[in-house]
């Protein structure tokens, strides 16, 4: 958490209140009944993405591996079951101490159905787990 620390120390030097400083967490979503229907729906969208923005950019074109990687417990994407999300979430924020949190959802060519059913999940199931461990 170098550039949290960097972060604070810095508003602390420039006399802020370090406590007081807000902090947010953005990252992409995508939730499923079970953790590789989430990855399985996902990764042709994701990929196809990721794959367009680094031509632009003159990265290699992302495989499965790496996209299962993003998704696992220490990577950015949160991709998979609604617990799994939810314990990402608070294991993100015990890390970070972060008071926002946004989460984008990559629509892509996901039937507008299954991308209604992962906000339904993240809303009614995820964001109820995250509040009471935060508490």
């Amino acid at each position: 958490m170098p550039l949290v620390e960097l972060y604070r120390e810095s508003a602390r030097k420039a006399g802020h209140d370090a406590g007081k400083l807000q902090l947010a967490i953005n990252q992409h979503m995508y939730i499923a009944d079970d953790s590789q229907q989430a990855a399985d729906e996902l990764w042709p969208s994701y990929s196809k993405m990721m794959n367009r923005i680094g031509r632009e950019r003159g990265w290699s074109p992302m495989t499965r591996p790496q996209f299962e990687q993003l998704r696992s417990p220490g990577g950015p994407l949160l991709v998979g079951s609604v617990q799994e999300v939810a314990d990402k979430i608070i294991y993100e924020h015990q890390l970070f101490g972060n008071t926002r949190f946004m989460v984008q959802t990559i629509a892509g060519d996901l039937p507008h159905e299954k991308l209604l059913h992962s906000i339904k999940l993240f809303g009614t199931e995820v964001a109820t787990i995250v509040r009471e461990a935060t508490k």
